[in-house]
């Protein structure tokens, strides 16, 4: 970035004051990623009530939990292209609108049919559609981190979209549990389709790039361009002269030895991600004896621990960084510590107490929280090349993401034959393993990619 960039007139506040507008933009994308993650996981609250009323079993909702991510995974790569082309703000915009109308479609099907076979189709159908018109969130999440965040703060602000699972959970499950009791499932659904509406109003009025946000000093702005954050990326000029599509720059997303490493570890932390936001209510009632609504509370902790580990991961990187620690080692160095952590989810299959139970969880997704938060969103960050920041989200989304189709669909089966949930526990903690002895081992030094 030159100087001459730098200089550019900014509106807002004078030169010598320092705004903070930046932190404006990361409560945005915490909110719009809280808000996608809920209308993900409250699928899980509704799934007794959708059972009873449609005569689903576990391999039927199982499906229907993975059907989000079939869709999602595929829609990555269309959703970083439409990004590098037509920017964030546009492209959130359209994909916010979409899945709230989705949302509240999914939860008028009882309304249409109570036949087990149609209802089925049209459940997963909705979910699919969901998962397709949300694909480009959480690229562009990551693509706004990488304009208005140096590098020493970029841990942070990837850390609370990453961490937003947890988040929602603990927001809307109590209050997904309350509406089902007392209104029925489709509640949830359609409350949370309007607040979608609303967050697509706030969205558009706030977003702009450092550059043209009217709140932003030139203090502010030269801030975040010393520290290497990508301002111009969603420029009209960089959108307009950027190329349509590069099969060298694809080609490099997959060639490179980090990068999959890091596609590795976000499959499987959103492994861990999909059991939690999936079963995990469901194994709370039905293998612990809770009722919704204690199951809705006792979510609460873990997600609490999650969200709580998300933070601490992504700012105590940030700080290792500050203090001269290299970006390669002050990624790596809380992500296999939080991973290595996050295997104690494994030994809620060694007790009947349900507090301990919980308390478990909680540990187990502190240390997951807080891999996640230094080491997935934050590496992409940090390695993308410059010409194609939505596209490496995108891969990096799109194989994660496969996770959450696998992991709901295999576990239903092992619930399905085993007629417990104990060996999905092993299943799920067993992510966490490989991914600490993936970043620990295989990875390599973190560092830009640059085209040559």
């Amino acid at each position: 970035m030159s100087s001459q960039q730098t200089e550019r007139p900014v509106a807002g506040a004078g030169p010598a004051r320092m705004t903070h507008t930046r932190y404006l933009i990361m409560a945005m994308i915490l909110f719009l990623a809280t808000v996608a993650y809920a209308d993900r996981a409250i699928l899980s609250i509704a799934g007794p009530g959708i059972t009873k009323e449609f005569g689903f079993d576990h391999v039927h909702l199982g499906y229907i939990f993975s059907a989000f991510s079939w869709a999602y995974v595929v829609g990555q790569l269309p959703g970083g292209f439409l990004l590098d082309r037509f920017g964030s703000k546009k492209v959130y915009t359209v994909s916010l609108l979409l899945w709230s109308a989705v949302t509240i479609l999914f939860g008028l099907v009882g309304q249409v049919t109570a036949d087990l076979s149609v209802a089925l189709a049209l459940l997963f159908a909705l979910r699919f559609a969901l998962g397709l018109v949300e694909a480009p969130s959480f690229p562009a999440n990551g693509r706004v981190a990488c304009m208005w965040f140096p590098k020493e703060e970029r841990g942070l602000a990837t850390s609370l979209f990453a961490s937003a699972s947890y988040f929602a959970v603990a927001i809307f499950s109590p209050i997904s549990a309350w509406l089902t009791a007392n209104f029925s499932w489709p509640a949830p659904f359609v409350i949370l389709g309007l607040i979608g509406f609303l967050a697509a109003i706030v969205w558009v009025r706030f977003m702009a790039t450092p550059y043209d946000h009217p709140h932003v000093s030139k203090a502010e702005l030269d801030h975040i361009v010393a520290g290497g954050a990508m301002v111009d990326i969603d420029s009209r000029k960089a959108l307009e002269s950027g190329p349509a599509f590069s099969w060298k720059v694809f080609g490099l997303l997959f060639r490179n030895r980090m990068l999959w490493c890091a596609y590795i570890g976000q499959y499987c932390g959103v492994a861990l991600s999909y059991f939690f936001i999936t079963w995990f209510p469901l194994y709370l009632i039905q293998a612990r004896g809770m009722n919704l609504t204690q199951a809705g509370l006792a979510a609460v902790v873990p997600a609490l621990c999650g969200f709580g580990g998300g933070i601490f991961g992504g700012a105590f990187s940030d700080m290792l960084i500050r203090r001269g620690w290299t970006v390669s080692k002050a990624r790596k160095t809380p992500y296999v510590l939080g991973m290595l952590i996050g295997c104690s989810l494994v030994l809620a299959a060694f007790t009947d107490s349900n507090a301990l139970i919980i308390l478990l969880m909680g540990l187990a997704f502190f240390g997951k929280g807080t891999a996640v938060g230094a080491g997935t969103w934050a590496v992409v960050s940090d390695t993308a090349p410059r010409e194609a920041v939505g596209m490496a989200g995108a891969v990096f989304n799109c194989i994660g993401n496969i996770g959450g189709i696998l992991t709901p669909i295999i576990f239903g089966y092992i619930v399905d034959a085993t007629g417990g949930y104990s060996a999905g526990l092993y299943f799920v903690a067993a992510h966490c393993l490989v991914a600490a002895v993936t970043y620990l081992f295989v990875m390599g030094p973190i560092q830009r990619i640059e085209m040559t």
